[in-house]
């Protein structure tokens, strides 16, 4: 098993059942991206954040977004210490490995910005200075979809900024009763060992690159971007951000799954992560009930396949 593999498998000792979705997150650290879980409340959404955390060895910070979080509780700030006579900066969460910003769309737009500029440039600005962030930096922002009073929707460009959007779900019955057995007596966490590291994770980012897309892959690619902006059920299609998104994600699955090159099928599995959030339903096509998911969906299942040459 090579080692990004050996990433998912080793947070799934702590996560009953949710495989997919680990290996999704591990998708989004080796592309560079970041990834926004949206699913209701007690799903395990934290512990597979730290589960990941702990697996590749890297730090962990929680920030519980609410509506008077300030940006400088992200960033961090200066504080005067008069002793010394100076301001000494005090990190704020941000500052690690993997942040978890739990119901991001429960804090202001400012504090929102202030994170994703963080997720966009890898750095922060405090006091007029710019401060470059922990590497590899991973943000894994969560938001419940049911309750909406009080909260502050993230716009589509901002949406735009997270490689990927999905869903856990509820388990099966078996894998519920799997996790009583894991944590009836004991928390599996406390002996999750990592078995790699920030440096090796940085490693694996740069390998992710050396996977071959091929010219009909990548045509492949852009011809599934293109039927977005095309499609009749469609305002707004994807962007070329979308486009440089789902090749790398492509690339990093192909590496998890032990491959130096990248499949249509890559492709095709990755598309219902990468994409939805990414295109506007038409107003009258909302009414009707149909989602982005089905129209990716739709596309998917009617574009004709190439064979990767």
């Amino acid at each position: 098993m090579n080692e990004s593999a050996l990433i998912v498998e080793n947070a799934s000792q702590v996560i009953v059942g949710k495989g997919r979705a680990l290996e999704l997150m591990t998708v989004a650290l080796l592309a560079g991206g970041h990834i926004l879980l949206e699913d209701v409340p007690g799903l395990g959404k934290t512990l597979m954040a730290k589960a990941l955390a702990r697996s590749i060895g890297g730090s962990f910070k929680r920030i519980q977004c609410t509506p008077d979080l300030l940006p400088s509780d992200v960033t961090g700030l200066s504080i005067y210490n008069q002793k010394s006579g100076e301001f000494v900066f005090h990190p704020g969460p941000v500052m690690s490995n993997v942040l978890l910003a739990d119901e991001i769309n429960r804090t202001i737009p400012r504090t929102q910005a202030s994170l994703l500029e963080s997720m966009g440039e890898g750095q922060v600005t405090v006091d007029g200075r710019s401060l470059e962030l922990p590497k590899p930096f991973f943000v894994i922002a969560t938001q419940n979809p049911i309750e909406l009073e009080g909260t502050f929707p993230l716009p589509e460009a901002q949406l735009d900024r997270f490689l990927m959007k999905i869903h856990i779900g509820y388990p099966k019955k078996e894998e519920e009763l799997s996790l009583l057995e894991r944590f009836i007596s004991q928390d599996p966490m406390l002996s999750l060992n990592p078995v790699s590291s920030p440096e090796r994770i940085l490693f694996l980012q740069q390998e992710r690159k050396n996977i071959l897309v091929s010219a009909p892959v990548r045509e492949y690619i852009t011809d599934l971007i293109g039927a977005t902006r095309k499609h009749p059920k469609v305002r707004y299609g994807a962007s070329p951000r979308g486009t440089l998104g789902l090749t790398r994600a492509s690339q990093a699955l192909a590496l998890i799954r032990g491959r130096d090159y990248v499949l249509p099928d890559d492709v095709k599995e990755l598309a219902g992560s990468v994409l939805p959030h990414r295109i506007i339903i038409r107003t009258d096509e909302r009414a009707k009930g149909i989602t982005a998911e089905a129209v990716i969906s739709e596309i998917v299942a009617t574009l004709p396949v190439p064979s990767p040459v």
